[in-house]
């Protein structure tokens, strides 16, 4: 009965162990990962993950719309909500396909602004929003998955160096307008 006690002594010591190791090896690699920035290019309509001054990820957004424009500044991630509930002037929407947050908001420490999916997906590209960034359902699950509370997120209104080397060069829309008297009726 002896050897069976100081066995099971022996096995609860060396279980000890093992669990203060693991737990101590995970937070190493909590505190091992290098903070992450989110850099918003409002006229590229574009979202980029970056970490060490490298691009892990982009993505395609929405922005604010004329009447409702996206801030500018350098702002954090102050929570990170899956499913969230949209209130809105007296009406609340909850989780779910007509919700007009999608299924995350990531917001920011600019009250009332956030990083989040769309019941509208067709709005990615375009300046739709009402002020927030907008991003494709699967895309806001990922970018969640990426960042944490309290990295930095910087929303530019103008491009800069840094975002078009981030983003590649800005494309130009060109009109296209036919030489005199070409389609005109006679």
């Amino acid at each position: 009965m002896l050897k069976v006690q100081d066995q099971i002594r022996k096995l609860a010591a060396l279980t000890s162990v093992v669990l203060m190791a693991t737990a101590e090896a995970l937070a190493q690699e909590n505190q091992v990962r290098t903070a992450r920035r989110v850099v918003v290019s409002i006229p590229d309509r574009k979202l980029a993950v970056m970490e060490s001054g490298r691009v892990l990820k982009i993505f395609a957004t929405a922005v604010g719309a004329p009447e409702s424009p996206s801030p500018s500044g350098v702002f954090q991630i102050v929570n990170s909500i899956p499913d969230p509930t949209w209130y809105a002037k007296g009406k609340t929407v909850a989780p779910g396909p007509s919700n007009p947050l999608g299924p995350h908001w990531l917001g920011l420490s600019l009250k009332g602004y956030g990083i989040h999916g769309t019941s509208s997906p067709n709005s990615i590209g375009h300046d739709a929003s009402h002020g927030c960034i907008r991003l494709r359902n699967s895309d806001i699950r990922e970018l969640a998955r990426m960042v944490r509370v309290g990295d930095p997120v910087e929303l530019h209104a103008e491009r800069t160096l840094e975002t078009e080397q981030i983003f590649g060069q800005a494309v130009v829309a060109v009109r296209a307008t036919a030489p005199a008297g070409v389609g005109a009726s006679q």
